[in-house]
């Protein structure tokens, strides 16, 4: 046997070359993470968890939202929902993950970094996607989970005031003066995992809540994006537009992809079909290796 692992291809009749070790499981971690509120976070978080697994895909979710937790608050509608009609939805595992008490600041991190590592290999063990609702500030579970990251998908509501949480620009010019905190923080994300593991993060910035318009500002923005975009290196991706349908799910934990399940009361609009085309756009941008091939069934 050939010490690098593969069969050896006899002279006559010899085997096929074949990986004789199954290559190790791999479990691909999303993280939807930025440090402004109300960007949409968890809407993504949920919608994109149960996409993937009405692509068959076995996901699990963490969430790091410490004072929100409307990620969490979602699925447990979501799991009441889902017993009161009997409906066969998907639900993915989900973990909540506190941060330490402990006074001591280093005692605090490395409780912190326990809780997150075991919570995150837990889920490994069972999925092949895991996606972590980040905290709306920089605390230390957050830069942890950015540094677990394999693709970094930050939503961000479509105007200049969002706009700043990345980057600082020449109003008149556009041009890129100076990187944000946050950026600044996942570029040391980036470096300390390629350091670490020898693997990129994927950095996509989702433009959220975009009017329909041609709005001049709406042109603005997206200048001032792309340029930002090649000075500290994350694609754009077409994000969520704000439509009142999100709010009216939350209670019953639906995501649009859930309207024509047993028990659903929601009339299925154009408007809705726009939507879910939202959602097949993110991933076909996304371009995760785990959904290669795949046809998107929904």
């Amino acid at each position: 046997m050939p010490a690098d692992g593969y069969g050896q291809i006899g002279d006559q009749g010899g085997e096929p070359l074949t990986l004789k070790t199954p290559a190790p499981k791999t479990c691909r971690v999303i993280v939807v993470g930025n440090e402004k509120g109300g960007a949409g976070k968890s809407t993504v978080s949920v919608h994109l968890a149960i996409a993937l697994m009405r692509m068959d895909k076995k996901v699990g979710v963490i969430d790091l939202d410490l004072r929100q937790r409307t990620l969490t608050r979602y699925l447990e509608n979501r799991m009441r929902w889902r017993q009161s009609t009997g409906a066969d939805i998907p639900m993915p595992e989900i973990i909540r993950v506190d941060a330490s008490t402990e006074r001591d600041l280093d005692l605090a991190e490395r409780e912190d970094t326990d809780r997150f590592n075991t919570s995150l290999e837990r889920l490994k063990a069972v999925s092949e996607i895991v996606i972590i609702d980040a905290p709306g500030t920089d605390t230390f579970l957050s830069r942890l989970a950015h540094m677990s990251a394999d693709t970094l998908i930050t939503p961000l509501n479509d105007s200049f005031v969002d706009f700043d949480l990345l980057g600082d620009v020449n109003p008149q010019t556009l041009k890129v003066l100076r990187p944000s905190f946050y950026s600044e923080m996942v570029w040391n994300c980036r470096k300390e995992k390629a350091r670490t593991s020898r693997q990129p993060i994927d950095w996509v910035v989702m433009r959220n809540r975009m009017s329909s318009l041609e709005a001049r500002n709406k042109q603005r923005v997206g200048e001032a994006l792309e340029n930002l975009a090649k000075r500290i290196g994350f694609r754009l991706a077409p994000g969520l537009s704000e439509r009142v349908i999100y709010r009216e799910l939350f209670p019953a934990g639906l995501t649009l992809l859930d309207l024509t399940e047993k028990g659903s009361n929601i009339n299925f609009t154009m408007s809705h079909v726009a939507a879910r085309q939202e959602m097949r756009d993110l991933l076909i941008t996304l371009r995760l290796p785990e959904l290669a091939g795949a046809e998107i069934a929904f």
